[in-house]
């Protein structure tokens, strides 16, 4: 739990801690709303466990952490089969497929910042229709987010959620039901690995048939190098400019 914590956690942020320099390491907002997260997801996973399944304190938290860290961080361990779980429980685990940890991390998934960014900017809209005129930047850990990192993480999102949804389709036209199209989708596209349905903990993507397995690997690939990576060569941009 400690080792995939610190993997999802942003390099510039471990050389902070590293040299006790606490201050510097809390101004990232982002690091801040990591741990946040963490302990809100780990602390409804852990009632929920001790709630409705019949857990004792200890192994409901250790298994509550361990499985949204490993969610989050997209390390790709279980300790557990959550799917067994609620169906709320469940709702929560697909969530965090679409999460991941800290940008400047080793994590894959879209990376925590991009969903801040995104939702801060959306509030910030309310106050920008209220105050057309007013001039109201969108700030992170203090500093001014740039109009061209914005757009840049707006493109990403809509470019994830397309490729995302396409993945998805192609995957239930050969042969997935809805589900475990859309978790098979999600997981490779994201690289966290265990998802739910027949690809859940318990389960491997052995099942799965060959040119379906290409698909994903596909998936795999582009999530792991940020989308633009590899989609930027079925652009005609890129054999123009070359």
């Amino acid at each position: 739990i400690l080792f995939m914590l610190i993997g999802g956690t942003n390099y510039t942020v471990l050389y902070f801690l590293a040299k006790f320099r606490m201050s510097r390491a809390f101004q990232s907002e982002e690091f801040k709303i990591y741990l946040a997260v963490v302990a809100l997801l780990a602390g409804i996973f852990t009632i929920s466990l001790i709630r409705f399944h019949d857990f004792s304190i200890e192994p409901a938290l250790r298994t509550s952490f361990f499985t949204v860290i490993s969610m989050m961080t997209t390390t790709g361990y279980v300790v557990a089969d959550y799917t067994s779980w609620s169906h709320f429980l469940t709702i929560l685990v697909f969530m965090l497929l679409f999460f991941g940890a800290c940008a400047g991390s080793t994590s894959g998934n879209i990376k925590l910042v991009r969903h801040i960014v995104l939702i801060k900017n959306s509030l910030l809209e309310f106050k920008r229709i209220i105050h057309p005129r007013a001039i109201v930047p969108l700030k992170l850990s203090g500093q001014v987010v740039a109009p061209r990192i914005m757009t840049h993480i707006l493109v990403f999102f809509i470019t994830y959620l397309m490729l995302f949804l396409l993945g998805a389709i192609v995957i239930s036209a050969m042969g997935l039901d809805f589900k475990n199209a859309m978790a098979a989708a999600a997981s490779a596209i994201g690289n966290v690995g265990p998802a739910i349905g027949s690809i859940g903990p318990m389960d491997t993507f052995a099942h799965l048939s060959d040119p379906l397995k290409w698909v994903l690997t596909f998936l795999m690939l582009a999530g792991r190098l940020e989308l633009f990576t590899i989609l930027v060569l079925f652009t005609p941009y890129f054999w123009k400019a070359n």
